[in-house]
């Protein structure tokens, strides 16, 4: 589930927008002055193919990463891997999840984000039914893996050579300071 030529994606559990208007959104819980329309392009998508609300840490090779880092945090002949915690696991199961296509033209980049300021973005059909989670990561090639808790995992690829992103890890399970995570 990815966009087309000339096309951005929106992910959404509600299968009823028929247009989308720029709204103000917190950004790292820090609020935008900007109201913008959101989107992802082919790279991010993969980002999105989860439940909303469900927290996910989301790391992948980059040209400065090493091939020890490689190895150690996501195996050998892998290039991303994507993490959740195991009470997300029957969301993942169940969720019902749309991607919306809208035309590129008024978006630009933003973080890992595209982001549109005009009135209203209309899409360029109805929302598709996003198929089922678990096979569309393994159909990408992505790593899927559960753990009991994702801090430990953030935290040994954040101070990795690996590109990493992560969202909505104030929904995950509360640190363990003790916890190191072992590969």
């Amino acid at each position: 589930m990815r966009p087309g030529p000339g096309e951005v994606l929106h992910f959404s559990e509600d299968p009823g927008i028929t247009r989308f208007r720029p709204q103000v959104v917190a950004v790292r819980s820090t609020p935008l002055a900007t109201p913008y329309v959101w989107a992802v392009d082919s790279d991010r998508a993969p980002d999105y193919w989860f439940p909303r609300q469900c927290p996910r840490a989301m790391a992948w090779v980059g040209p400065q990463t090493s091939e020890q880092d490689r190895l150690r945090l996501i195996g050998p002949g892998e290039s991303r891997v994507h993490a959740i915690e195991y009470g997300w696991l029957e969301a993942m199961r169940t969720v019902e999840l749309y991607a919306y296509r809208l035309p590129s033209e008024t978006f630009t980049p933003y973080d890992a984000a595209v982001v549109s300021t005009a009135p209203e973005v209309l899409p360029l059909g109805p929302p598709e039914r996003v198929p089922d989670l678990f096979t569309l990561h393994a159909e990408a090639g992505i790593q899927l893996r559960v753990l009991p808790n994702l801090h430990a995992f953030w935290s040994a690829v954040t101070t990795s050579t690996l590109e990493f992103s992560a969202i909505r890890l104030r929904n995950a399970q509360p640190s363990v300071l003790s916890q190191k995570f072992v590969p």
